[in-house]
């Protein structure tokens, strides 16, 4: 008798422990949920990834904002049948892009990766502390991510951004009740958010005219990423298409993308600098810019078809319409449409 209460006794106490351990991780997950921060400037789109159909993007697009903002991949699905993903973060440096394509490819085999190169012209600080936080905030816990941090970061000021909770800690006083719900809907959310993030504002802008041919500007620690990214994508049999979204440039910038050329041509890779087919896109400067860098989301319609053009002329790409296991694209088109019917 007293055998059987004992042995009752320690399975009581077993089913305790066990419900206590159940409670803590989920009271974790939830409040890292609830304090995390939350934007569409890299962190939702580093987030998103991770709720991807397994397998199913076939088109990966990365780099900076110039992603997120100019291309929209309800026009890419519900044209031209492109399962697609921006997967971009504000202001990235190709060391973060690196280990971001390293991470999309634990979950997903893109066919194409199209990289968009605006940051190798504007960005090449070694350390570019700006805009770090959208750029690793979204990316989960692994070596990767510690590897990129190690890059990315100056050693002395990593405890300011690792863990994560070092970053949002203090954010109580800006809660809002979004956060609390946020954990519960973040599933469904990502899933159908594949990336894009318009803008609604118009500047005009004067056309730029630029005449450079030199070519150069790349630092070290560029043209070495760069190499790095080329090498990866050769090596897992994905096809790169190195691209400039179209802005306001430079002669300046134009020298580091003349140098770009140069790189693709020597490893076979395709190329465009789309700052050269203003008018083919059909952009009008009084109405399709955010601002000097990036399209609104009038421009961005316009890009993305010149885009969609671009990437089934250039590559053997699946038309994914009425698949099943595709249907979160169907959502994040109509979504896309609502969030525009909302904001004009």
């Amino acid at each position: 008798m007293i055998k059987r209460m004992r042995k009752l006794f320690l399975q009581k106490n077993n089913i305790l422990r066990v419900a206590f351990v159940i409670l803590t991780v989920v009271s974790l997950w939830y409040w890292d949920g609830v304090m995390s921060v939350k934007n569409d400037h890299g962190i939702n789109q580093a987030k998103a990834m991770y709720y991807q159909p397994k397998d199913t993007v076939d088109v990966v697009m990365m780099g900076s904002s110039h992603i997120h903002y100019n291309i929209n991949t309800g026009i890419l699905w519900k044209d031209y049948g492109i399962a697609s993903f921006d997967y971009s973060a504000a202001e990235q440096p190709l060391w973060i892009t690196y280990h971001y394509l390293v991470e999309f490819c634990k979950y997903q085999k893109p066919k194409v990766m199209v990289l968009d190169l605006y940051s190798l012209a504007n960005n090449k600080d070694d350390y570019q502390y700006d805009w770090i936080k959208p750029n690793i905030l979204g990316m989960r816990f692994s070596i990767n991510k510690l590897r990129m941090l190690s890059i990315s970061v100056e050693r002395e000021k990593i405890d300011d951004y690792f863990p994560s909770m070092a970053v949002y800690h203090d954010r109580f006083s800006e809660l809002t009740p979004f956060d609390f719900y946020y954990p519960l809907t973040l599933h469904t959310e990502m899933k159908n958010f594949k990336g894009f993030a318009p803008a609604f504002e118009t500047q005009g802008q004067e056309e730029p005219e630029f005449d450079q041919e030199r070519s150069g500007g790349l630092s070290l620690k560029q043209e070495t990423y760069l190499q790095k990214i080329i090498d990866f994508t050769k090596e897992n049999d994905i096809e790169l298409f190195l691209m400039v979204a179209p802005y306001i440039t430079t002669n300046e910038d134009e020298l580091v993308y003349n140098r770009v050329k140069e790189i693709a041509n020597m490893n076979n890779i395709e190329f465009n600098s789309t700052n050269y087919d203003y008018k083919e896109i059909g952009l009008n400067f009084e109405t399709d810019f955010y601002d000097r860098s990036h399209l609104n989301y009038r421009g961005a319609e316009k890009f993305t078809n010149y885009l969609g053009k671009e990437l089934k002329s250039r590559f053997d790409i699946p038309d994914r319409r009425g698949e099943e296991g595709y249907e979160s694209w169907d959502v994040d088109y109509e979504n896309i449409q609502q969030l525009i019917k909302e904001n004009t």
